[in-house]
């Protein structure tokens, strides 16, 4: 059982449209004895181990419950550390773990593995304006539909209706085309593009539970140092940790680097609100995958490297190309969108090991890590990062999970 404190929302944020109190806090304690008895369904279900059905595996065992656990509010880190690559790193190792910075990373590589990163950049997604109404309203920009249009979540007294008009930050107007379920598809006008207007207008959405506004600070350090592709509202945070001094060792020890994109949605920070898994709607994203990485994923089988994903981000792209690819092992070259929803039971098919940060208690990325690295090795994990002072979510610490084959056995 995972020791600490229970967390409270803090009460500063209860009106933002990220806000806490829209994700899976507070969190009661584990059950005891709790586990996942799906591990290993794949082998015994055909249609589950080739990927086609996006459902989660054993939905009569896995249950939400399952993934929460109790989080005190100070492991939470509220300001990234002083320098990206001095952040601590746990390391799962074979018959224990191991307290690290990141700045070791090097040394848990080998010549001829292959790390993949997410490049996606952060948009200045959060907004403020008025409806001709005088009413205010708070607008959280999900994605960009093409050039002048978007959808987006919007927080107001009283829903905007189609055909209306909003006022931005007393720069620019947009038109409300369409609602459908909690979001809404925005028009600008074609003199600029929804785009350069949020880039010149729009603030930076830090995660609900940072309990401040975004800083100028945050301007750089909520961005990858390779940021390229802009699309997300929220960082692929395993990457904040890489500076051009840890990409060089990392280059310098032999190890190949590779990008793919997946654009963040708000959906990552959304609770899950069913206790059956089976019934949970994941949140859709759109991604690329280069034929470069393609390629590079296929020289890294060849030598005998391993295939390391920067953040689950970059993990579930890689896997939702690896769907209706022609080689179960290597992803499928080009974009899409993905719901895929990866739980104790999955099948991974290109990736062999992860560096990812700490998770929310109930969340999808829990639930991945924990199929990634066996259930009971993740609560162990957890419990020690909190024992030994680690500092959790979008601006904590690291934790490295060096190879799928170093799990066997794990619960």
């Amino acid at each position: 059982m995972v020791p600490g404190g229970g967390l409270e929302p803090p009460q500063c944020l209860h009106r933002r449209i990220l806000s806490p109190l829209r994700l899976p806090i507070p969190p009661s304690r584990l059950e005891e004895g709790a586990n996942y008895a799906c591990e290993g369904a794949a082998a015994q279900d055909p249609a589950r181990a080739s990927g086609k059905i996006r459902r989660p595996c054993g939905s009569s065992t896995v249950r939400l419950s399952d993934f929460d656990y109790l989080l005190p509010p100070h492991c939470i880190a509220q300001t990234p550390a002083a320098d990206r690559a001095a952040s601590r790193m746990l390391v799962l190792e074979q018959h224990g773990f191991g307290d690290r910075h990141v700045r070791d990373l090097p040394a848990y590589l080998r010549p001829g593995d292959l790390l993949v990163f997410n490049d996606t950049r952060v948009l200045h997604a959060r907004l403020f304006g008025l409806k001709a109404s005088g009413g205010k309203v708070e607008i959280l920009i999900e994605r960009l539909l093409g050039e002048h249009e978007a959808l987006a979540q919007i927080r107001a007294s009283h829903s905007p209706r189609p055909g209306s008009r909003i006022e931005v930050e007393n720069a620019f107007d947009v038109e409300v085309l369409e609602r459908s379920g909690e979001f809404y598809r925005l028009r600008c006008d074609r003199q600029t593009s929804f785009l350069a207007r949020i880039e010149a207008h729009g603030r930076l959405p830090l995660p609900p539970y940072i309990e401040r506004a975004a800083e100028a600070a945050d301007e750089a350090r909520y961005q990858t140092v390779y940021a390229r592709a802009p699309g997300s509202v929220a960082a692929p945070t395993a990457g904040l940790h890489f500076d051009a001094d840890l990409l060089a060792a990392v280059a310098a020890a032999g190890v190949a680097s590779a990008w793919v994109t997946l654009h963040v949605g708000a959906g990552t920070f959304q609770p899950v609100r069913v206790e059956n898994l089976d019934e949970h709607h994941m949140h859709r994203e759109h991604y690329v995958v280069p034929a470069a990485t393609r390629d590079a994923i296929a020289a890294a089988r060849t030598r005998g490297g391993r295939v390391v994903a920067v953040g689950t981000t970059s993990l579930r792209c890689l896997e939702a190309a690896a769907q209706n690819s022609t080689d179960p092992t290597l992803p499928q070259a080009g974009s899409g969108e993905t719901e895929l929803f990866i739980v104790p039971g999955y099948q991974f098919r290109v990736v062999d090991a992860l560096l990812t940060n700490f998770h929310l208690p109930k969340s999808t990325l829990l639930m991945l890590v924990s199929a990634f690295a066996g259930t009971e090795r993740i609560r162990a994990a957890y419990a020690h990062a909190m024992a030994a002072g680690y500092r959790f979510f979008s601006y904590g610490d690291a934790m490295l999970i060096p190879a799928r084959a170093e799990r066997a056995g794990n619960r």
